[in-house]
């Protein structure tokens, strides 16, 4: 599971990212909104509602209005009420007053990913293509292919994002886990033969180059695969 720690305090950011790892949870911390514009990929966001520049509710309440669905949990160290319910209210699925201890974050994430995972869908459908996660299997009109583990990977990010551009920088991060500079020419390397065995002969191309941005997912039948 891939967490997006949103936490202006290094320290205290960088002990949330450490517990969290290692727990089994890859964490990216953004240390502001300005480096959490979107968080497309992400199974959960944890976000700091006391943040310079923008908050932590500004932010979710602009994911919410952008069509981010991922379970959000603030922290804050406003316990009212009323704080409570605007945070709630903004978006946020769960509230923890700081300060908190760790097991307790734990358990409240812990929570919120299980209760998200059985809102999904088992299998993501994309016009005629379809990815069960049970299975890990893909199929095209019917016709199943095989799929490597980065393929997968590559293609379940898409398909979760389908319509919107996924980013060079997303897939670095969200796939390779690397740096996109180390791994350019791999990326392109992969969506090639992954676009080989979605977009087969005389199918409607799904798989789009977006120029100078990333790739996207559609099911429009003009597109063109650049």
């Amino acid at each position: 599971m891939h967490i997006l720690l949103v936490e202006d305090d290094h320290k205290a950011a960088r002990l949330l990212a450490r517990g969290l790892e290692e727990e089994g949870f890859r964490v990216q911390v953004a240390h502001g909104a300005h480096e959490a514009a979107t968080p497309a990929g992400f199974d959960l966001a944890i976000l700091d509602w006391m943040m310079p520049g923008k908050d932590g509710v500004t932010l979710c309440a602009e994911w919410r209005q952008a069509g981010h669905e991922l379970p959000v949990l603030m922290l804050t160290a406003r316990d009212a009420v009323a704080d409570r319910i605007t945070g709630l209210n903004t978006g946020a699925d769960d509230y923890l007053t700081k300060p908190f201890v760790f097991d307790e974050l734990l358990a409240r994430v812990r929570a919120l990913l299980r209760r998200f995972d059985r809102a999904q869908p088992a299998v993501l459908k994309v016009a005629d293509l379809a990815l069960d996660a049970r299975t890990r299997t893909a199929t095209r009109a019917g016709a199943s292919f095989a799929l490597t583990a980065k393929e997968y990977a590559l293609l379940d990010l898409l398909m979760r994002h389908a319509g919107a551009v996924v980013t060079r920088l997303q897939l670095a991060e969200q796939v390779w886990h690397a740096d996109l500079i180390a791994i350019d020419n791999l990326i392109d390397v992969h969506i090639k033969n992954l676009r080989r065995k979605v977009d087969t002969p005389g199918a409607a191309p799904l798989i789009e180059t977006v120029r100078g941005r990333g790739f996207r997912l559609s099911s429009q039948a003009d597109i063109g695969d650049a």
